[in-house]
């Protein structure tokens, strides 16, 4: 909005003491090509230009990054059909240099991964987002605006044609409001007046990490085939910006949406999700998969069962425990995951609240989305 409107007040304020608090400093850190998403979807349209757009950026910025590519692997003949799909959708979707390549070209890019067939994926990368969020929040104050942390919004109501923000640190008066809050999505929008038909259900990813002197049995990027019958996507490696390779992440019920141990408890934010109808119908359809992500979660040797698919060679005395990150998915009243970004009006507000992967990717192209429906407000 600076860049379009220079004499625009722009300010940003954040609950927490420093930015990239949660999700955008907890993710796993690729740059996504486009692969996996609906074609024609907002998903799909903003991470293949996000995903350029990141590169650029990164380059622009010196930010830690590297275009490392990727390999989606089936390691069995009945996920090649799914393979060939995939490619199809990834093709649909625009995105360049994908590969269709076979056992000896996998070994090539990643000399310990079994496979019968994979994707070779080459414009997939990797970012350290904390970093590219410090760099936005230096664009906003060059260009005038200001970001404020530790405060928390209390309340939103209007004033004829003015917002007025209730927070922690005083009213703020407003005539164009975004909200885009992640975990606390839903909870903000409703608060300014959208509808309250999504709910905001955390999942927590636990990672394990290769120790560094193992650390040679990934040289990149390795993903599952996506299973269609389940809502997430399984465990894979990748290989950061500092050079330690993260495996995983599982996906279970967080007990808190900002809680990233298993211990971590907010009876509020779990009543809220296990009292949604859309999260008791999505919990009847795939409990035994939920039991499965638990097992894993709380067993080391299950963790690596699920790892061992894709490198054999990986031993329980290579991992040690790694970071967590809590998703925040969106789900509808009928139990279904919000399969695409939600960016809704209502009035002189806009409201993100559905922006899990690849929303870090896509995010420079989800800004100036989100700057076009606000210009119409």
């Amino acid at each position: 909005m600076l860049l379009r409107h220079p004499g625009r007040r722009v300010l940003v304020v954040d609950k927490e003491h420093h930015i990239a608090a949660h999700q955008s400093g907890h993710n796993s850190g690729v740059i996504h090509a486009g692969i996996y998403y609906t074609p024609g979807s907002l998903k799909a349209k903003l991470c293949v230009s996000g995903s350029a757009a990141m590169l650029r950026f990164c380059e622009e910025r010196g930010i830690a990054h590297a275009q490392c590519g990727k390999v989606i692997v089936a390691t069995s003949q009945e996920e090649v059909p799914r393979l060939h799909g995939l490619l199809e959708r990834g093709n649909a979707n625009g995105v360049p240099g994908l590969e269709l390549i076979g056992q000896e070209r996998l070994r090539e890019l990643e000399p310990h991964v079994v496979g019968v067939a994979a994707i070779h994926s080459p414009n997939t990368g990797i970012a350290d987002y904390p970093g590219v969020c410090q760099a936005y929040a230096d664009d906003i104050a060059r260009g005038g605006g200001e970001v404020r942390t530790h405060v928390e919004v209390v309340a939103v109501h209007e004033r004829g044609d003015i917002q007025v923000v209730e927070t922690t640190a005083g009213d703020i008066e407003t005539r164009g409001l975004l909200t885009c809050t992640g975990l606390q999505a839903d909870r903000l929008a409703a608060m300014a007046g959208a509808p309250a038909d999504l709910r905001i259900v955390p999942f927590r990813g636990d990672y394990f990490l290769i120790r560094p002197e193992r650390d040679r049995l990934v040289n990149a990027l390795i993903y599952p085939v996506p299973d269609p019958r389940f809502p997430f996507l399984g465990v894979h490696f990748t290989r950061k910006t500092d050079g330690r390779v993260w495996c995983g992440p599982n996906a279970v019920l967080a007990f808190a949406r900002e809680g990233y141990r298993f211990e971590d408890v907010d009876l509020d934010d779990l009543g809220d999700a296990i009292g949604f109808p859309g999260f008791r119908r999505l919990a009847r359809r795939y409990w035994r998969t939920g039991l499965g992500e638990m097992y894993r979660d709380l067993s080391r040797r299950a963790f690596l069962g699920a790892l061992r698919r894709y490198i054999p060679e990986l031993t329980e005395d290579d991992l040690v425990p790694g970071p967590a990150g809590v998703r925040a998915q969106a789900l509808d009243r009928e139990g279904r995951l919000v399969d695409d970004f939600s960016i809704h009006r209502a009035g002189r507000a806009v409201h993100v609240r559905n922006a899990p992967s690849p929303a870090a990717t896509s995010s420079l192209m989800i800004g100036e989305y989100v700057a076009d429906v606000l210009d119409q407000a």
